[in-house]
């Protein structure tokens, strides 16, 4: 856990930094964010491509990899259809568009905003936000509680690039390679999906 502590504690730094008068102005560029997320994808690239045993793994599931993201979408469409039922104000087609952001709020929010409202486009946003903090904060336990594809499935789309580190720290070099594959095909699905159901 005290790897989630420090994604916390990191996380509430830069919230506490952004909001100081005096920060220097670099910093709050939005490409300076992208850099690193670049920055931390090559080093995850560099890890999993020393990995040979991680690309053995990917030969020998082949195309059976694929079951992963269509476990992951029905597992999210079955878990956000029956939590849809507390939801009064709600319907389920609605529920359904939201949860099949898997993650990808950026996205999922602007397509829900366009085809259904700003309302809906915002719990859309908050649902996928929280997804990803969620995954970078419970992925150590996901793992050790339910094995190294929970982390996977956890993070949905985002598995492809803003949780992959934290996927590829705790559950392996060789899961890292399943969730990138994941969640690419994941990340393709999302706007069709998401058009479908609304």
């Amino acid at each position: 856990m005290k790897g989630s502590a420090a994604v916390l504690a990191v996380f509430a730094a830069g919230i506490l930094a952004g909001t100081q008068p005096h920060l220097p102005s670099f910093l709050s560029q939005p490409a300076l964010s992208l850099y690193a997320l670049y920055l931390l994808l090559f080093l995850v690239g560099v890890g999993m491509g020393a990995n040979q045993g991680a690309w053995e793994t990917v030969r020998r599931l082949n195309w059976r990899v694929l079951w992963v993201p269509a476990g992951i979408v029905v597992g999210t469409l079955a878990g956000v259809g029956l939590f849809s039922l507390l939801l009064p104000d709600m319907t389920l087609r609605q529920a359904l568009a939201v949860g099949a952001g898997f993650g990808y709020y950026s996205l999922s929010s602007i397509l829900i905003t366009q085809l259904h409202g700003e309302t809906l486009g915002v719990v859309a946003l908050l649902a996928n936000i929280l997804r990803e903090i969620g995954t970078l904060l419970l992925t150590p336990w996901l793992v050790q509680r339910w094995g190294k594809l929970a982390a996977v499935a956890a993070g949905g789309a985002t598995a492809m690039d803003t949780t992959l580190p934290v996927i590829a720290r705790y559950a392996g070099s060789d899961t890292a390679i399943i969730a990138f594959c994941s969640g690419v095909a994941l990340t393709l699905l999302v706007p069709f999906l998401v058009a479908f159901l609304l």
